[in-house]
């Protein structure tokens, strides 16, 4: 590694990755120089020899115990040194040229203190960032004008600046800890820029999409993520709407009326994840009082500017 020219470390949070690490590393292995740190959530499926027997030969952290991406990359950043971070799926492949550009994106852009990308599935998807939604969900856009905050599967952030609002939710284990922290650095009055830099994304590769671990964490968190980031009444809104829809689902039932059958309209599920929810509040109204203190932007001009795009 050639530390003079080193200017970003890319994170690599990877869990069980066995089947696709390595995949990863060929692809950073032609990016332009940088420091590699991988994390391991405490893999018990022979990831830790890939990594030990990888020629790119990566620094790794290995945790005791899983912490999930949010806990992983938490964990990380207390380790980073350069001026710029990257965030990487262990199920993405960079293109040549991925970290050049973003790297080059940043530089033209003083202001901003995220580079989304360009990510890439088998079926062809392609997601440019995230866009919020007029119910406060982080949806995948392809529009670069919608681009709200970054995809957490590739991006590339201001080591300063993320430190600078409160660092990665470690406690949000996985899901929303990129649009929580997109709504952070818009609040402190940062840019997100998209880029062409573009990844492969071997989607659920590392977490099975529609499960319902994925369903739990995605709804606590964007419920969370309101209550530290959202003004009050759009946080307030959004957490009776969902009480009231768990509510009404079983006289739905009784009435033989349909409901969807995935995970996410599971009473017991959605009442686990109103539990954690209320369980949460006293510390997530502190961590909101620590995001308002570091604000230079009021909430409700984000919310219009960007909600339902």
């Amino acid at each position: 590694m050639d530390e003079e020219h080193t200017r970003s470390t890319v994170v690599v949070v990877t869990w069980r990755g066995r089947a696709h690490i390595a995949e990863c590393l060929d692809a950073l292995a032609v990016q332009r120089p940088h420091r590699l740190l991988v994390v391991d959530n405490a893999s018990d499926d022979g990831t830790a020899r890939v990594l030990a027997e990888h020629p790119s030969n990566p620094e790794v952290l290995r945790l005791s115990r899983n912490l999930g991406y949010a806990g992983g990359l938490s964990r990380a950043l207390e380790l980073v040194e350069t001026p710029y971070f990257a965030w990487l799926n262990d199920d993405a492949r960079p293109e040549p040229g991925w970290l050049d550009t973003s790297e080059s994106e940043l530089d033209a852009a003083p202001l901003a203190a995220a580079a989304a990308c360009l990510l890439r599935t088998a079926d062809g998807e392609v997601s440019a960032g995230v866009r919020l939604t007029e119910t406060g969900h982080g949806a995948d856009t392809r529009e670069p004008g919608s681009v709200f905050g970054f995809c957490g599967g590739a991006a590339l952030l201001r080591t300063t600046a993320l430190r600078a609002v409160g660092g990665v939710p470690a406690a949000f284990f996985c899901y929303y800890e990129d649009t929580d922290t997109s709504w952070r650095l818009r609040l402190a009055g940062h840019g997100i820029v998209p880029t062409d830099a573009s990844c492969a994304h071997s989607l659920g590769a590392s977490s099975e999409h529609g499960s319902a671990r994925f369903h739990r964490w995605n709804e606590r968190n964007r419920l969370l993520m309101l209550l530290r980031c959202a003004p009050a009444g759009t946080a307030v809104r959004e957490l009776l709407r969902f009480a009231a829809i768990t509510l009404a689902l079983p006289p739905r039932r009784l009435r033989g009326v349909r409901v969807p059958r995935a995970a996410n309209f599971r009473v017991a599920l959605r009442i686990r994840v109103l539990g954690e929810v209320l369980a949460r509040i006293p510390a997530n109204l502190r961590a909101r009082r620590a995001v308002t203190a570091r604000s230079v932007v009021d909430r409700e001009l984000v919310w219009r500017r960007w909600a339902g795009r």
